[in-house]
C-alpha cells in the first residue's frame, strides 16, 4: 500500500462523516427540523431539486424545504442508500439514492418516490457540507394529497 496508515484513516473518517451527512439529511426532514436540514450545507450552498424548486444559501433552502414540505412532516420516511463518495483533499463527489415512504390513506407504508442526488461537499471548520446537491427523480410521486 501505498497509503500511509495516517491517510487510510482519514479517508474513512471522512467517509463516515459524508455518510452521516446522507443519513442526517433524511432525518431531519422527516423530524420537520428545516433549521438542522438548512445548517447541513455550506453557507453558501445550493440546492437544486426540479419542480420542487432551488435554491441557494442556508437561509433560501430551509424557506424552499418549509414551502415544500412541512404539511407532509410526520407522515413522510427518507431511505438513504448507496452512497458512492469520490473524495479530493477538501472537496468531494458524491450520488446517493433515495427513496420515500409514506403512510398511505389505509394506514400503511407505500414507496411514494424514488431518486438519486448528485453532490458536491466541501470539507468545512465545522465539518463537511453539502456545497451543492441536485435531486433526481427516477420514479415520479404517488404521494396522497393533503
Amino acid at each position: 500500500m501505498s497509503e500511509s496508515l495516517d491517510a487510510r484513516i482519514t479517508r474513512l473518517e471522512d467517509l463516515m462523516a459524508i455518510h452521516q451527512l446522507f443519513v442526517d439529511y433524511g432525518e431531519h426532514l422527516d423530524a420537520g427540523d428545516f433549521d438542522a436540514y438548512a445548517e447541513l450545507f455550506a453557507e453558501d450552498g445550493e440546492v437544486l431539486l426540479g419542480p420542487m424548486g432551488r435554491a441557494k444559501g442556508r437561509a433560501e433552502i430551509k424557506e424552499l424545504m418549509v414551502a415544500q414540505l412541512a404539511a407532509n412532516v410526520g407522515s413522510t420516511f427518507h431511505v438513504i442508500s448507496s452512497p458512492r463518495v469520490t473524495i479530493d483533499g477538501d472537496t468531494a463527489n458524491s450520488t446517493v439514492m433515495w427513496s420515500v415512504a409514506v403512510v398511505a390513506d389505509d394506514g400503511l407504508a407505500r414507496i411514494s418516490m424514488v431518486g438519486h442526488h448528485l453532490d458536491r461537499l466541501t470539507r468545512t471548520a465545522d465539518g463537511w457540507k453539502i456545497q451543492r446537491r441536485k435531486g433526481i427523480v427516477n420514479l415520479p410521486s404517488t404521494m396522497p394529497s393533503k
